[in-house]
């Protein structure tokens, strides 16, 4: 009951703003209910805000006792939506497939894959020394395991 509830005013409050996207919602044992947000402009603390009193100022806490923890997606979290990734383009991530380690900057996203690029260096076809060389990788979606922002200062 609690989780039709709640799930229909999250849907209604991410309505409102367009730009807003969930990248998480549970409900624990104890009726601890945790919402992770993000935004294609990036979340601020009145979007976390907004979204939490729609919530709670439309439930009843004499019927049921309940915690509200409304969040952004954090930098280092691992992306999951393929809005994040769009969101995203110009940074550096590091994906991690099945078989493979990539870091690179991000300059496509579409609805199956990313593509990232960078520079390496590489032995010289012909001779001794190395050369540096750009790469390029379509990576998709089904074949992610898990991707972040490197985050640089």
């Amino acid at each position: 009951m609690l989780k039709e509830q709640v799930t229909a005013l999250l849907e209604d409050a991410l309505a409102e703003d367009e730009s807003l996207f969930l990248i998480d919602f549970s409900i624990g044992s104890d009726n601890s209910i945790k919402v992770v947000i993000d935004g294609d402009h990036g979340v601020t603390l009145q979007d976390c805000m907004k979204i939490s009193r729609a919530i709670e100022h439309n439930l009843d806490r004499e019927e049921q006792d309940f915690s509200l923890e409304v969040t952004s997606a954090g930098a280092a979290s691992p992306m999951t939506s393929p809005r994040q990734y769009v969101k995203n383009i110009g940074r550096k991530l590091k994906v991690r497939t099945e078989t493979d380690i990539f870091e690179g900057n991000l300059i496509e996203a579409t609805e199956e894959s990313i593509v990232l690029e960078w520079k390496t260096r590489e032995p010289k076809p012909i001779g001794k020394g190395k050369v540096t060389v750009q790469k390029k990788e379509e990576i998709s979606f089904s074949d992610i395991k898990e991707a972040k922002v490197i985050v640089t200062f």
